[in-house]
């Protein structure tokens, strides 16, 4: 079971596996509130595209999109690896909070374990259905972004997620490469890049699209990007 206890112990991996339970803290709302309301998620990419010191908004809605498809994967990743079961992350119960750096704040107030016994499966519903895909839509309508650089997003968020988790936490009960490799290769991931899997370690990914943060002022691409790979084939 996904309990208190649990969530705590994924916390210590790292700040994309935190989530606060009990009672709530200030200023957190439901997370529906930032795929359905587009003041909320205006001031939200509004804030990150001051962190990032950029005039452009779409880079600044990649950004956040790409952090919180990967604060939502590695909550739910670790938990599948941890306990065999999936948490309940359905975005009217889970709440967010942008604190002033890192990633978004979240909080679960009573956790609860979806009723799937395939983890891939329950792994899909949690993340992919109840929240990529409504958070796609709201980033995709309110700031133009191409559905191949969000899918594309997701995927690198969820390979990101499991190599933390691999380093950090490395001997958990249940396998996590299969988990990984059986959501990439599902819809709507499947084709999103092309990894590969060296014996006894992470997979490594290249995706088929750019999340745009080269458009950083002084940031480059990042390791998964296309662009790179183009640039490598031209070099």
């Amino acid at each position: 079971m996904v309990t208190p206890e649990v969530l705590a112990r994924i916390a210590t991996i790292g700040p994309y596996f935190a989530v606060g339970t009990g009672p709530r803290p200030d200023g957190f709302r439901p997370l529906t509130e930032l795929y359905e309301d587009g003041a909320a998620l205006d001031a939200c990419v509004g804030a990150v595209a001051d962190r990032l010191g950029t005039d452009r908004p779409r880079v600044a809605a990649s950004t956040l999109h790409l952090g919180t498809a990967s604060r939502l994967w590695s909550l739910a990743l670790a938990c599948a690896a941890y306990t065999g079961r999936v948490p309940d992350l359905n975005p009217g119960r889970l709440w967010w909070r942008l604190p002033a750096s890192g990633p978004l704040d979240l909080w679960l107030p009573t956790p609860s374990t979806l009723d799937e016994e395939d983890p891939r499966t329950a792994l899909h519903r949690t993340v992919v259905v109840s929240n990529l895909t409504p958070w796609a839509d709201a980033v995709r309508r309110t700031y133009g972004l191409s559905p191949h650089t969000l899918r594309g997003n997701a995927a690198s968020a969820l390979i990101g997620a499991h190599r933390v988790l691999l380093t950090r936490a490395p001997h958990t009960p249940l396998p996590v490469v299969p988990l990984v490799r059986a959501l990439l290769d599902h819809p709507p991931l499947a084709g999103a890049g092309t990894y590969a899997a060296p014996p006894a370690r992470p997979l490594t990914f290249r995706r088929r699209s750019c999340c745009l943060y080269y458009r950083v002022p002084g940031a480059g691409t990042c390791g998964d990007c296309v662009l790179t790979t183009h640039r490598e084939k031209t070099a």
